[in-house]
């Protein structure tokens, strides 16, 4: 019944979805970096929504359309969570300064240039690739309801061994306190929907993915010293984006 109680607190935690908070009693604060295992799980949900929404409109309205509204799904089941990290993480690190500097502009609520720019590139970047994948006769749904559980259980890379880098906030629920266990407990779960689901044509993609995750963990701490919440964000949608790339690539 915890595990179960476990689930829901974190897809409260990472998405939109009317989760009733009785539905986690029992679950407190220092019980979430246990919940990590779950992330892959908070995945599959999303991408099946996400991927329901495409298959529902693109016999209809066409690739493109479907294509779009499949990101718009996606956006609205996780309130732009993982964008907005992305948005904060961009304007923070290619400021060139200080890391104190850095950390100061991605805490600010104000969006820059650079993160603004980064958003649109994301969104535009993820709409053209579902809808190529659509025009080369793809598992477009199948890639769809995986590429969420590779961004979720990617954050894991990002969470394990590494630095908090502020003294509070969110992410210092989950970084750096996750066991070692737990960390390839996750990494296997998440290997493992991917692989049933989406085929072993999607092995090439994901160990890209696998290593592009691990070489910006290496980057964000070589220049602010650790992880923050942004930083998960960012390399939850820079690893999809990675991901259906390589996927359509390969």
């Amino acid at each position: 019944m915890m595990t179960w109680r476990l689930f829901l607190a974190t897809l409260q935690f990472l998405t939109r979805i009317p989760v009733k908070e009785r539905w986690c009693d029992g679950v407190e604060m220092n019980d979430y970096p246990r919940g990590i295992v779950c992330f892959p799980l908070v995945g599959l949900v999303v991408g099946l929504l996400s991927a329901l929404v495409w298959g529902i409109l693109v016999q209809h309205v066409g690739a493109f359309p479907a294509a779009v509204a499949a990101v718009i799904a996606h956006i609205m089941l996780t309130g732009a969570l993982h964008l907005d990290g992305l948005a904060d993480t961009c304007d923070g690190l290619f400021s060139v300064r200080s890391r104190e500097r850095i950390l100061e502009i991605m805490r600010d609520s104000r969006i820059g240039t650079n993160g603004a720019l980064a958003l649109i590139v994301a969104v535009l970047l993820r709409t053209a690739l579902i809808y190529q994948l659509s025009a080369d006769g793809l598992a477009v749904f199948a890639v769809l309801v995986v590429t969420p559980v590779i961004g979720r259980g990617m954050m894991s890379v990002m969470m394990f061994r590494q630095s908090y880098a502020r003294e509070s906030g969110m992410g210092n629920l989950f970084i750096g306190k996750i066991s070692e266990g737990r960390f390839y407990a996750t990494l296997l779960l998440m290997a493992a929907l991917v692989l049933f689901i989406a085929g072993f044509s999607t092995l090439f993609a994901l160990l890209v993915t696998l290593c592009f995750t691990f070489a910006f963990r290496r980057f964000v701490a070589s220049r602010i010293g650790g992880q923050t919440g942004d930083t998960l964000g960012a390399a939850c949608e820079l690893s999809e984006l990675v991901f259906l790339f390589f996927f359509l690539w390969h």
